[in-house]
């Protein structure tokens, strides 16, 4: 009985040390694979080629936000004039969309609720507009066109970005170096985008491109961006209040005019019926 014991606690131990073998095997193993794990244990395959990119000397040194601003603010103050005059904008332009390099992505870019955005790529949804982009800078990197595409943040302060962004919050104090640097920029960036003999359409928006964006980098104060107006917005729950109430208004109408009928109808019917009860009457 002793010796069969003894040999039931060495197997027992013997089955302990090759249990932690096999874990110490197990742990060299996956922490030399290729291959990292993330998004809850799936496996990425482009992990790799992202630190690649995010070690490498591709870096992406442009704000996304004041690129989108920069953007909004072409769609809403420029586009309106462009396309009314039906002028084709050269690529050598630095505000042509294929020179912005967030371009693709935006356009990628799904707001499908209040708190739903999703990634035209991968089809992943967001609670955030900011958590998209995130996503956009950690696994769709490598979509950039960094060989062409151009930074549009970089002709922010041409295009009044900071007093669209800043809208609702206290004017800083003017710098007459930087307004006069923003105004330079502004003037190339019209005689680039729209020579004036390019026809009377270039020199149309040539001119309305100053008025509209350069004339306001001063300190004087006397002039404001944006003077020339903004692409107007169709406000649809507007359109279908208004719609509502013109069939309010034509029911109402036709209401008042079918009871007025109807009390004609009746006067005319009193009318007859008083008029033969007097002839029936003894003279």
């Amino acid at each position: 009985m002793k010796t069969m014991r003894i040999w039931h606690r060495r197997l027992f131990l013997l089955c302990i040390i090759c249990n932690l073998c096999v874990s110490l095997q197990f742990r060299r193993v996956s922490s030399t694979s290729p291959a990292s794990q993330t998004d809850h244990g799936h496996v990425d395959s482009n992990y790799g080629r992202t630190l690649n990119q995010e070690g490498g000397d591709h870096q992406i040194h442009c704000s996304r936000d004041r690129s989108r601003a920069a953007w909004k603010i072409i769609q809403e103050y420029l586009m309106p004039f462009v396309e009314k005059e039906k002028y084709h904008i050269s690529k050598r332009c630095r505000l042509h969309p294929d020179n912005d390099i967030y371009r693709d992505q935006e356009q990628h870019k799904f707001h499908i609720d209040i708190n739903e955005w999703q990634c035209g790529y991968c089809k992943k949804t967001f609670y955030e507009e900011k958590h998209l982009d995130q996503h956009f800078d950690n696994r769709h990197s490598n979509l950039l066109n960094m060989s062409e595409s151009q930074c549009l943040a970089d002709v922010c302060g041409a295009l009044h970005c900071d007093h669209e962004m800043n809208s609702g919050s206290k004017k800083s104090k003017c710098n007459p170096a930087a307004a006069a640097r923003n105004k330079l920029l502004c003037e190339s960036l019209a005689n680039g985008c729209f020579p004036v003999n390019e026809g009377p359409a270039g020199s149309r928006l040539h001119e309305l491109f100053l008025h509209q964006f350069c004339d306001a980098h001063s300190c004087t104060g006397s002039r404001k961006p944006f003077s020339r107006g903004r692409r107007k917005k169709t406000n649809v729950f507007y359109i279908v209040v208004s719609i509502l109430l013109v069939i309010l208004l034509l029911l109402y109408y036709l209401y008042i005019y079918l009871y007025q009928r109807g009390m004609k109808r009746e006067t005319q019917t009193l009318k007859r019926i008083s008029q033969t009860s007097r002839k029936k009457k003894p003279s």
